[in-house]
């Protein structure tokens, strides 16, 4: 069974305080215990628990390793969903391995975030983000960038063209993802449910790939793509 993972700023002090420090003693971590503190960066180690309480956990380092990011890169742009759909999403790419994700104000997305609401939800993206790499037993935490709109996004992708692999999941697309030749950086598009317009896709530049012969939902499409670039290159 794998061991569960505590977020440290120092995996190696064999320390962890504050909330998750509570969070081990609410799960009713006991010395003795083996237990797997990381710091989201690709540092984690394995650690025998010596003392618990709600404000402090220590242990001896048993071992201690650099997991390095898989590649190619795979950075998620995924449209915001609704409210109840939007933290599922996150949580979806990050158990797919996304190492980053953009959230994407496209021209029909339903869910808008007022600009003085945007930090608490950027926010409660962060969060779930964390909560899914602890529960996939990830050593790399990805990034939750600002959000971006779709003229934001044209630019982004188009003063780096060379270095980033733009495509977007499109139902009306001719190339299979299974037929992509796959860059160092791939950037994933995923639009809202309302789908992408012609405009819109000529806008972003993006390569447009099929995925599959099902329109899957936007907060779950992240998660069979990644699935399938995971299958297709090296990152599994």
């Amino acid at each position: 069974m794998s061991l569960p993972y505590f977020l440290s700023d120092d995996p190696t002090s064999g320390i962890i305080e504050g909330p998750e420090a509570k969070h081990a003693h609410v799960k009713r971590i006991q010395p003795g215990e083996r237990i797997m503190l990381f710091d989201g960066a690709g540092n984690r180690a394995e650690i025998t628990v010596t003392r618990v309480d709600a404000s402090r956990v220590e242990g001896v380092v048993d071992k201690h390793e650099f997991v390095e990011r898989p590649t190619p890169r795979v950075t998620v742009v995924q449209a915001i969903p609704k409210s109840e759909r939007a933290e599922l999403a996150v949580d979806l790419a990050v158990q797919g391995g996304a190492d980053a994700i953009v959230p994407w104000i496209s021209h029909r997305t339903i869910a808008r975030w007022p600009a003085n609401k945007q930090a608490k939800q950027v926010e409660k993206w962060r969060s779930q983000a964390l909560s899914s790499a602890k529960q996939a037993r990830r050593a790399w935490v990805p990034e939750i960038h600002e959000p971006v709109t779709t003229n934001q996004l044209s630019e982004i992708l188009r003063d780096a063209r060379d270095e980033r692999h733009a495509l977007v999941l499109h139902e009306d697309a001719t190339v299979a993802l299974r037929e992509v030749t796959f860059g160092e950086d791939i950037w994933l598009i995923v639009g809202p449910e309302g789908g992408i317009g012609q405009d819109e896709l000529e806008l972003l530049g993006a390569d447009a790939v099929k995925l599959g012969p099902e329109v899957l939902r936007t907060a779950t499409a992240a998660f069979a793509a990644l699935s399938a670039i995971g299958a297709l290159t090296n990152r599994w």
